[in-house]
């Protein structure tokens, strides 16, 4: 396993929070001491929804982290991209700040989840995308996607964005929400696996099943995705 993952998606609202909250409980269940960590959070004050839903996806478990504001480094009221929402509150998003908060969390867990806000070229800085952000640190990607139309070509962009980076893949999760038509969901799942199989990655991708958001959760397996 690396140390730190960097989990992204291809669009807003595609299910990251879920794929991450999935991930921690895969990883905590098979005894890896890991965290999550959100790279920045909009639209909320003092605290971090998908934290807290990684936390309740996991097993309603807690770390001393999320306390210490380790784990919700940078949180802004406007439920915008985070250059947005910083600018409305007269504010910049502190990269050290986030920097420094996943050093402490590395140097304290086996294995950090860091979420994305939004896609992998939502700008942080003027001239820092989310993206260049990951690759100055050697975080692998973990792309969340979908089949819905359009996903294909969201899919393939978001990875190219990643190779120009050198950005290594270290597996793509796909999320069976919405339900997608058979014909459009196999068909996405095909270019997917061509790609893996290019990035050398043939067997990293998991899949999450249709389930009661409300619980109880499933247990994926994203085994092949941490190797």
């Amino acid at each position: 396993m690396h140390k730190t993952y960097f989990v992204s998606g291809i669009d807003t609202g595609i299910g990251k929070t879920l794929a991450t909250g999935l991930m921690l409980r895969h990883l905590v269940r098979r005894g890896v001491d890991a965290i999550t960590v959100k790279l920045v959070q909009t639209g909320n004050v003092g605290r971090s929804e998908d934290i807290e839903e990684h936390r309740r996806i996991a097993g309603d478990i807690s770390f001393p982290e999320d306390g210490e504001g380790l784990t919700a480094p940078q949180v802004f009221a406007y439920p915008s991209s985070p250059l947005l929402a910083a600018a409305r509150e007269g504010r910049t998003v502190d990269l050290d700040r986030i920097s420094d908060a996943v050093r402490l969390c590395e140097a304290r867990r086996e294995a950090v989840l860091v979420e994305s806000a939004g896609g992998l070229l939502v700008p942080l800085a003027r001239n820092v995308l989310s993206a260049d952000f990951a690759a100055e640190r050697g975080w692998p990607l973990i792309l969340v996607t979908c089949g819905r139309l359009g996903a294909i070509n969201h899919t393939l962009l978001s990875l190219e964005a990643a190779a120009t980076r050198h950005i290594p893949i270290a597996g793509i999760v796909y999320n069976d929400f919405p339900e997608t038509a058979a014909p459009l969901a196999d068909d996405a799942k095909a270019a997917i696996m061509e790609r893996l199989a290019a990035a050398g990655r043939p067997r990293a991708f998991a899949e999450i099943p249709v389930f009661n958001l409300a619980g109880p959760f499933p247990d994926v397996d994203f085994t092949e995705i941490f190797q």
